[in-house]
């Protein structure tokens, strides 16, 4: 209490560069936990993916995004043919599969 402000201030102190780097270290810390513990797995799993849909061809198994299971009979540049019963077929956009069951057989007969 008999301090004055001018020595609380002194004592405080410090030089406004590193108060500045004590607030910003903390931040920049959640960024670099945020990057590698959702966005990475986030990236891998998207290629994943891609690389999913590029790699469909006829005889495949697939399901789609609503839930249709069904065989790949014809595969155009961004959409599929998914025969989901005999004679019943419908196309899918490639981008819309949300997995490959099954894989064909070596020769792309099934």
């Amino acid at each position: 209490m008999l301090h004055s402000p001018a020595l609380a201030q002194a004592a405080a102190g410090g030089s406004p560069e590193a108060a500045f780097l004590v607030q910003i270290v903390p931040l920049v810390l959640i960024i670099v936990i945020f990057w590698f513990l959702i966005l990475r797995p986030q990236q891998k799993r998207l290629k994943e993916h891609r690389e999913m849909i590029a790699a469909v061809k006829r005889g495949d198994e697939v399901v789609t995004g609503g839930g249709l299971m069904g065989r790949v009979t014809k595969v155009l540049d961004d959409e599929v043919e998914v025969e989901l019963a005999p004679n019943v077929r419908v196309r899918a956009v490639k981008s819309t599969l949300s997995s490959v069951v099954r894989k064909a057989a070596g020769d792309g007969k099934a």
